[in-house]
This record gives structure tokens, C-alpha cells and sequence, in this order.
């Protein structure tokens, strides 16, 4: 065989080759695409309409410190209402189908260079800007919804100076509560917000987020189980 017809075979050979790599490459990444937005019609909150509470280890409420490096900016106090007319609230207890309504009580710290107790139930969050918060949001997503949400309107004409002051969306499922551009919420005043959930909660739990224009705050707060049980752990809820 002449040299001339051993370097075809060779170069013929080394084409394959680089053939068969090139169909052994893993195919390009698809880019993520992420849902818009979907904006929610906020309800006033009407403490009426709630039945009993559901009582765990820490009584009917849940309290919180709201901290960003160490200075305490608010705190949140939040619990988990059954439906009207329920006497007592024990999930065990209830059918299937049952709303549960979950309500979360932000004071705003009156004074924003307030350091944390030691003694507080506090989780820290990224350093703080001396700036109103721009929005409060779930930081899970909110299992069980069933579109039921909104905020006290009346506090929020108190503290932000206008009722309408606060959207209400839902971004992946996550419940966002956004303040309106230019709106601000006065130190040392209350929003409470709300939402409706078909599932029970498991127990006080990392869930909630108060952002200051790219600061967060985490917030400690009841939160729904992956799967509805009897006995969620941590809310104590009586046989």
C-alpha cells in the first residue's frame, strides 16, 4: 500500500473520530423562562368573619422579631384562623375541605436604630437601609391557595397614608404584597396581611420576607404543610 493511500485511510479515520465527538455533545442549556406576574384583587381584612384560632406551643399568636444586621426594624405577630362560627379550631377535627385564613400583624420599630434584644426571637437578615420597606412577601411558595388575599385597609390609610397604597400579585406562587412607588410606611405603625389557604399549618416556620429596597428581614410565621395532616407539628392543635 503506498504512502499516498495510508494517509487517506488515516485522514478519513480522524474525521470519523471527530464526527462521533461531535455527536456526544450534550445539547445547549434552555434558558429558564419565568412566569409574569399575575396581579390579585386585595380583599379588606373583616376580623369578623374568622371563627377561632388554632392554639400551638406559643398560645394563638406567633411572635417575631424583624431584624436586618443587628438593629430591629418591626416585628410580626401572626396566627391561623378557621372558618366563621368554628368554636374550636383543631384540624384533626375538620373536614377535608376546610379554609384556613392566615394572618400576619407588621408593626413597623419606631425607632430604626433599635438594636435586638439578645432575649428576642429574632432571625437576622442583610444590613438595612434607613428607607421605608418596598413590599412583604411569602418565601415559600404559598401552598394551597385558593386566590383569598388582602391586607387592613384601614391601617394602611393610617400608616401609608392611602388605603390603595398596596398591590397584591402572585409571582410562581409566591404571595407578594408591593408598596405603591412613593408610598411610606410610617415608623411604628401596623399593617396586617392576609391570606387563605386549604391546608393547615405544619408549625412556626422561616417563611416570610420584609424587604427594604434589597434588604430583607426573614419573618417567623405559621405555615401550610406539604400534605394535609391530622396533627400539624408544631401548631400543638388539641385532640
Amino acid at each position: 500500500m503506498t504512502a499516498a493511500r495510508l494517509l487517506s485511510l488515516a485522514l478519513l479515520g480522524l474525521l470519523a473520530a471527530c464526527g462521533s465527538e461531535a455527536e456526544t455533545e450534550p445539547p445547549a442549556p434552555v434558558a429558564t423562562e419565568i412566569s409574569e406576574p399575575r396581579t390579585l384583587i386585595a380583599a379588606d381584612l373583616d376580623l369578623g368573619t374568622l371563627g377561632a384560632r388554632i392554639e400551638g406551643p406559643q398560645g394563638t399568636e406567633v411572635e417575631t422579631v424583624l431584624s436586618a444586621g443587628n438593629r430591629e426594624i418591626g416585628r410580626m405577630v401572626s396566627f391561623v384562623a378557621c372558618p366563621e362560627n368554628t368554636e374550636r379550631c383543631v384540624p384533626a377535627a375538620l373536614p377535608a375541605d376546610t379554609v384556613y385564613t392566615y394572618v400576619h400583624r407588621i408593626t413597623l420599630a419606631g425607632d430604626a436604630e433599635q438594636p435586638v434584644d439578645d432575649d428576642d426571637a429574632a432571625v437576622d437578615g442583610p444590613e438595612a437601609l434607613d428607607n421605608s420597606p418596598s413590599l412583604f412577601r411569602t418565601a415559600r411558595k404559598a401552598l394551597g391557595f385558593n386566590g383569598a388575599v388582602g391586607y387592613a385597609k384601614h391601617e394602611a390609610a393610617s400608616a401609608l397614608g392611602n388605603e390603595d397604597a398596596i398591590s397584591v400579585s402572585s409571582v410562581e406562587d409566591f404571595l407578594v404584597w408591593t408598596l405603591a412607588d412613593g408610598a411610606e410606611w410610617r415608623p411604628g405603625t401596623s399593617v396586617t396581611f392576609w391570606w387563605q389557604s386549604t391546608l393547615p399549618p405544619r408549625g412556626p416556620e422561616e417563611a416570610f420576607l420584609l424587604e427594604l429596597d434589597g434588604n430583607q428581614a426573614t419573618g417567623i410565621g405559621p405555615f401550610p404543610a406539604e400534605v394535609a395532616i391530622g396533627n400539624p407539628a408544631g401548631t400543638g392543635a388539641a385532640d
